[in-house]
């Protein structure tokens, strides 16, 4: 359900290649665009209404639409009785993603959030050596990602510039800490296995929108471990050639871990000397939608992230980023 970016990027590829796996029919309210995706995915069952879409005859849907569709979009799933993969945010609030969960349960199916960095090979080898104590008990956790989200601005055909609708609204949805820092959230929450119990923030605003554009979240976990999210729209977002920075940090008892995407290099440190291991993009929806199949087929989420999962981070992030922009509008600063 919605035939955009990420639906066509990342959802409708992964779902082709996925053994076990069939796409078998395509929705969105904006025909040409369902006509232009569907004819690159080779489907032929297309529908720009949600009842005829459920009544094809479906096992499960992925649900890709605009976060402010979601809440409708799984509500109807679920009265039809079909497992969700749904794309993060869950809703645009707490109150729509609870209704959405207990619509689930309700009806008996699974709901999973599409927080696809968990199936990286990166972000699963983390995982196993925070397990297998290989750097002892983590202690802290700092996880980058400071971008631009491919320029503030776009030069139209006729030479002029002018803000690009995706940053527009990305800012406007939330900015950074909402849009891409949950996968950090989500990521610290499931390596450690411990909940926030505690958490603050610091930001800037380099842009002039409500939301802060450069974010610094600071999480208190269970058992004293902490967690520092650094995340940035405006990393870069005004220069011809943009040099992100994505990293990992894990830092414990017995030695680091550390992940660095500028080289694609992931690696162990520890008294006896150091592990490395094959680097990969953060991103892994193949990796996901074989962890869909194979819970479809046996009823084990495996390391698929649950609705809850999905609710919890987002409400950090949110929080977070509201507590900033009440802190600012405090101190007598606000979006023009």
């Amino acid at each position: 359900m919605g035939c955009g970016v990420v639906a066509d990027y990342g959802h409708i590829p992964a779902i082709r290649q996925t053994e076990g796996l069939e796409l078998a029919a395509l929705y969105d309210p904006d025909a040409a665009r369902l006509q232009q995706v569907g004819a690159r995915a080779e489907v032929s069952a297309l529908f720009t209404e949600p009842e005829a879409f459920f009544a094809s005859g479906l096992d499960a849907v992925v649900v890709a639409s605009p976060a402010w569709a979601h809440v409708d979009n799984v509500l109807d799933a679920a009265r039809h009785g079909v497992h969700v993969l749904c794309e993060k945010p869950l809703a645009m609030n707490d109150v729509d993603v609870e209704r959405m969960i207990e619509a689930m349960e309700g009806a008996g199916k699974m709901l999973f959030t599409g927080f696809v960095y968990r199936f990286s090979p990166v972000a699963l080898q983390i995982k196993k050596w925070v397990d297998e104590g290989v750097v002892g008990d983590v202690r802290s956790l700092r996880l980058i990602y400071v971008w631009d989200l491919h320029g503030q601005y776009e030069q139209e055909a006729d030479g002029t510039w002018q803000e690009s609708p995706r940053w527009r609204g990305r800012m406007l949805e939330g900015g950074p800490m909402v849009d891409c820092g949950v996968h950090q959230i989500d990521l610290a929450r499931w390596w450690l296995g411990k909940e926030v119990v505690a958490s603050d923030v610091a930001a800037a605003w380099v842009a002039d929108y409500e939301a802060p554009d450069h974010v610094y979240a600071h999480l208190d976990h269970q058992d004293g471990v902490h967690t520092m999210v650094e995340m940035s729209f405006t990393y870069g977002h005004t220069v011809k050639e943009p040099a992100p920075l994505f990293s990992y940090d894990l830092i414990g008892t017995g030695g680091v871990i550390r992940y660095d995407r500028d080289g694609w290099r992931l690696e162990a440190r520890r008294g006896e000397g150091t592990w490395t291991a094959p680097g990969a993009s953060e991103k892994n929806f193949e990796g996901m939608h074989q962890a869909f199949a194979e819970a479809l087929l046996t009823g084990n989420p495996g390391h698929l992230p649950s609705g809850r999962d999905g609710l919890i981070a987002t409400q950090i992030a949110r929080r977070l980023t509201d507590q900033a922009i009440d802190r600012r509008r405090g101190n007598g600063f606000s979006s023009s």
